[in-house]
C-alpha cells in the first residue's frame, strides 16, 4: 500500500528511509510537476533547492529530472540556501514555484519538502490539495515520469546576492555599524551559513560564528534554535564580548535570540519588542498579524499605537498573505518565525535576527531593557507552550471535548470562546488557554498565558489538567 503523502502547514516531512524514500520523492515531485504544468501551458521554470541534510544534492538531481519530464525547466541552486532565500529568488526571477528540500527544524533522520507559490508564499490549502490529487492521479497511472529518459534541461541558479542585496535595504546595517555592536552568530549547521554573518561584515560589524560547517546530523540533535541547544553560542558571546547572540534554524526560517547577559528571549517577547520597534522607527501603523496561539502582548501594544491587529490561524502562510496585501508592519508566530512590510511574504530567521541587532544598536539597550520599557507601558504578559501525547482513547474522547462550548474552565469563568485555529478559552483577567491537536502524530498543544509568573503556572496545571480529567 502506498504512503499517503498530505502537505501540512509546512510542507510534507517524513523519516528518510522510512517514508521518505525515492519511490515516494518521485510521486510528491510527480505531482508537483503536474500542478504546475496544469497551472501554465509553456515556459514554465521552477526552482529547485535545498538545506544541507543528507542526500539533498540527489534529491535535488531527481527533482530536475522530474520536472523536465513534464517540459518544465528547472533552475537548480547548487548549494544549500535559507527558506526566506527561496521565497525572494521565487518572485524575483518570475519563476513559477519552489521545490525545496527541507524539513526545517525537525531532527536529522527527517527530510521533507517544501512547495511555495509564485509570490513566494508557502503554499495555501487549496494548492496542496490540488497537488496531493495530482500525486493520487499519478499513482494510478501507468506512464511514471522516470520510464521514459530524456536529456534534462537544467538551468542553474545562485539565489544568494539578491537576496542579502534585499536584507541589507530592509535592515539598517549602518546603525548596526556605527553602534559598534559586536555579534555572534550560530546557524545550527544549516541553509544559514555564510548569509548573516557575511552581509554583517561586509559593513564592518564583528561577527564570531559557531557551527559553521556542514554537518548532516546536526550535532546530533534537532537545528532548533531554543534555550538549551544555544550555550555554544552563549559561550561565543562571552568570548568576544557579544552583546546580542542570533540564531537560525536548519532552513533559516525560524530564529533563537540570546540577549547580552546570555538570557534567552523567547520568540513572543522578540517579536512584540520587534513591532514596537518598527512602529518607532519607520513609522509604520498599517497592521499587525499573530496567530492565535502568539501572545496577547501584540494585542495590548496594537492598542496602545492604534494599530489594527489581525489574528490568524497557525501556519505562517495566512501572515503572509497579509504581507501581500501591504495590511501589516509585522507578522509573527510564537514558534519562532516573523517577516515584515515589503519583504519575502515566508518566515525569515535571517531578518528577524538582523533587526534584532538594529533595535539594540538603534535604541541603545539590551532586548531584556526593551521589554522592560513595554511591559512598563502595556502590563506583563507570561506565555507558555506545552504537548502532551494521547493515548488512541484520550485523544478520542479529548477531540469530542474540543467541540464542546465550555462557560467555564477549572474555575475560571470563560468570557470569549474563539475557534480561529482549534480552541482557545479568553478569561476576564485577560489569560487565556488554546488548544490545538497536531496532524501528524498523537499530540496535543496547550498554550497558556497569564498576567503573573504565578498565574501561568496555575493556568498551565489547569490546562493539563482538562486535557486528562
Amino acid at each position: 500500500m502506498l504512503t499517503q503523502i498530505k502537505f501540512g502547514t509546512s510542507g510534507w516531512r517524513a523519516v528518510m528511509a522510512e517514508e521518505f524514500t525515492f519511490a515516494n520523492v518521485q510521486r510528491a515531485v510527480g505531482g508537483i510537476a503536474r500542478y504546475v504544468a496544469s497551472q501554465k501551458r509553456k515556459g514554465a521554470r521552477v526552482i529547485v533547492g535545498r538545506d544541507p541534510r543528507f542526500l539533498g544534492e540527489t534529491f535535488c538531481s531527481m527533482a530536475a529530472d522530474i520536472l523536465s519530464f513534464q517540459g518544465i525547466t528547472p533552475l537548480v541552486v547548487a548549494d544549500p540556501a535559507p527558506t526566506p532565500t527561496f521565497a525572494h529568488a521565487v518572485v524575483a526571477n518570475k519563476a513559477d514555484g519552489v521545490i525545496n528540500f527541507t524539513a526545517s527544524h525537525n531532527p536529522p533522520e527527517y527530510n521533507g519538502i517544501k512547495f511555495s507559490t509564485p509570490d513566494g508564499c508557502p503554499a495555501l490549502p487549496e494548492v496542496t490539495r490540488k497537488i496531493e490529487a495530482q500525486i493520487a492521479a499519478g499513482d494510478t497511472s501507468a506512464t511514471s515520469e522516470m520510464m521514459i529518459p530524456l536529456p534534462a534541461t537544467k538551468d542553474s541558479l545562485d539565489p544568494k546576492p539578491a537576496y542579502l542585496k534585499r536584507l541589507g535595504e530592509v535592515v539598517d546595517l549602518g546603525v548596526i555599524k556605527k553602534a559598534g555592536l559586536k555579534v555572534a552568530f550560530d546557524p545550527m549547521w544549516g541553509a544559514a551559513r555564510g548569509y548573516s554573518d557575511e552581509l554583517l561584515r561586509s559593513v564592518g560589524v564583528q561577527v564570531a560564528t559557531v557551527h559553521d560547517y556542514r554537518d548532516v546530523l546536526f550535532g546530533g540533535h534537532a537545528p532548533e534554535p531554543d534555550d538549551h541547544l544555544l550555550e555554544d553560542l552563549r559561550k561565543k558571546m562571552r568570548e568576544t564580548g557579544a552583546q546580542i547572540g542570533i540564531a537560525t534554524d536548519g532552513d533559516a526560517d525560524r530564529f533563537g535570540i540570546v540577549d547580552a547577559d546570555g538570557t534567552f528571549l523567547q520568540p513572543n517577547y522578540v517579536i512584540a519588542i520587534l513591532f514596537d520597534y518598527l512602529v518607532e522607527s519607520r513609522g509604520w501603523k498599517n497592521g499587525v498579524a499573530k496567530s492565535v496561539a502568539t501572545t496577547n502582548l501584540i494585542n495590548a501594544l496594537a492598542k496602545v499605537h492604534g494599530v489594527e491587529l489581525h489574528e490568524t490561524p497557525v501556519g505562517f502562510k495566512y501572515i503572509g498573505e497579509l504581507i501581500m496585501q501591504d495590511k501589516i508592519a509585522i507578522g509573527g508566530e510564537e514558534s519562532a518565525g516573523l517577516s515584515i512590510r515589503h519583504h519575502v511574504p515566508e518566515k525569515d530567521g535571517l531578518l528577524a535576527g538582523l533587526l534584532c541587532c538594529e533595535a539594540v544598536a538603534q535604541r541603545g539597550k539590551s532586548l531584556g531593557e526593551q521589554l522592560k520599557t513595554i511591559s512598563n507601558k502595556v502590563g506583563s504578559f507570561y506565555p507558555k507552550r506545552d504537548n502532551f501525547r494521547l493515548t488512541p482513547e484520550v485523544k478520542a474522547k479529548f477531540t469530542e471535548k474540543l467541540k464542546s462550548d465550555p462557560r467555564e474552565f477549572c474555575g475560571h469563568p470563560v468570557s470569549e470562546v474563539v475557534r480561529t485555529d482549534g480552541l482557545k478559552l479568553v478569561f476576564s483577567d485577560g489569560s487565556w488557554v488554546c488548544y490545538r491537536l497536531s496532524g501528524t502524530e498523537p499530540v496535543v498543544r496547550a498554550y497558556t498565558e497569564a498576567r503573573s509568573e504565578q498565574g501561568l503556572e496555575k493556568l498551565s496545571t489547569a490546562a493539563k489538567s482538562w486535557i486528562f480529567e
